[in-house]
């Protein structure tokens, strides 16, 4: 298995071992980097692919055992969140050794992927890679590929806003920005506040800083459960988003500054981040202690399902909250 960095030099040298599999925790970047593959390697005419329950060994052994009809390279791309047996990846494999012209790209969206790579070895020509969720920067790196690709002139305040408002969700983000170029303008983040919807995580945020700030945030509430949103949801991602004040609140204490990445494993935008330690520092340690526990308390009485309104109970449960700050 490779990283990710000795993946991107191969691809560009040229030199990527001709049968290549993509894991990991982020579908988007598989698919990303399976596209990059097949545009490298072959026309679109060139890339037989078998999605899910369309995989059939029978099919795959026969497109890599005969020659492209175009003449070209001859590719195999393969999608699945089931494993494809080792035997029948060991030969297809081996077919791919034969000629020069065969590749063989295989996405595996499967979360027991540690067992799953052994048949790509280097000593068979082939690789692995596993793919993270990307960084903040890195995903608006990726946004910034896909608006030129599109021919689309974006600001960079625009391409972090969008994400934002996407929840860092990048396919999502990709999808915005096909939109947005049938404008045939520049896109600043005047036109994300006004053309894209946000996501229910954006409002969810919006609900938890009217609930840290005590301010009503009743209206915010009724919206997301109107969106379909459900109680025990809003429970947890309040849960999550104060344990990560509580996290970056330890380690400012600690060493004096702040530092998301060495937090969360990933690093925020600088204002949001900026944001984050001043809000963090403004509640002490008990008082963490006693918003979580009274968390974990409603997140239990919901997920009990001994109260016929739960709506009621969320409700009752956010306003004694705001009582503890």
């Amino acid at each position: 298995m490779i990283k990710k960095q000795d993946f991107e030099r191969l691809l560009q040298q040229g030199s990527m071992p001709r049968a290549v599999m993509l894991f990991g925790e982020s579908e988007f970047m598989i698919d990303f980097y399976a596209q990059k593959l097949c545009d490298t390697w072959a026309a679109e005419d060139d890339v037989f692919s078998l999605y899910h329950q369309d995989y059939n060994f029978n099919d795959a052994r026969a497109h890599l055992s005969q020659g492209s009809l175009f003449g070209g390279n001859n590719v195999l791309l393969i999608k699945n969140e089931k494993k494809v047996p080792a035997k029948e990846l060991d030969e297809l494999i081996a077919y791919v050794a034969k000629s020069p012209s065969n590749y063989l790209i295989y996405c595996y969206y499967g979360s027991d992927f540690k067992t799953s790579s052994k048949p790509f070895s280097p000593k068979l020509g082939a690789e692995s890679i596993r793919f993270f969720h990307p960084y903040f920067s890195e995903a608006k790196s990726i946004l910034r590929q896909a608006s030129q690709k599109l021919h689309l002139q974006i600001t960079e305040d625009a391409i972090t806003h969008l994400l934002l408002s996407q929840n860092s969700n990048l396919s999502l983000a990709c999808n915005e920005l096909e939109k947005l170029s049938v404008l045939q303008k520049p896109i600043h983040a005047q036109e994300i506040d006004e053309l894209v919807f946000p996501l229910a995580e954006v409002k969810l945020d919006q609900l938890i800083m009217a609930l840290l700030e005590k301010n009503d945030f009743r209206s915010n509430l009724e919206r997301l459960l109107e969106t379909g949103e459900n109680e025990v949801q809003i429970i947890t991602a309040i849960s999550n988003f104060i344990t990560q004040l509580f996290l970056f609140h330890t380690y400012i204490k600690v060493n004096g500054t702040i530092d998301s990445a060495a937090v969360l494993g990933y690093k925020l935008p600088a204002f949001v981040e900026k944001e984050r330690a001043a809000l963090c520092i403004r509640f002490k340690l008990r008082t963490y202690e006693r918003l979580l526990d009274h968390l974990l308390q409603t997140e239990l009485l919901l997920k009990s399902g001994g109260h016929k309104d739960n709506s009621a109970l969320l409700l009752s449960s956010l306003l004694k909250l705001q009582t503890l700050l």
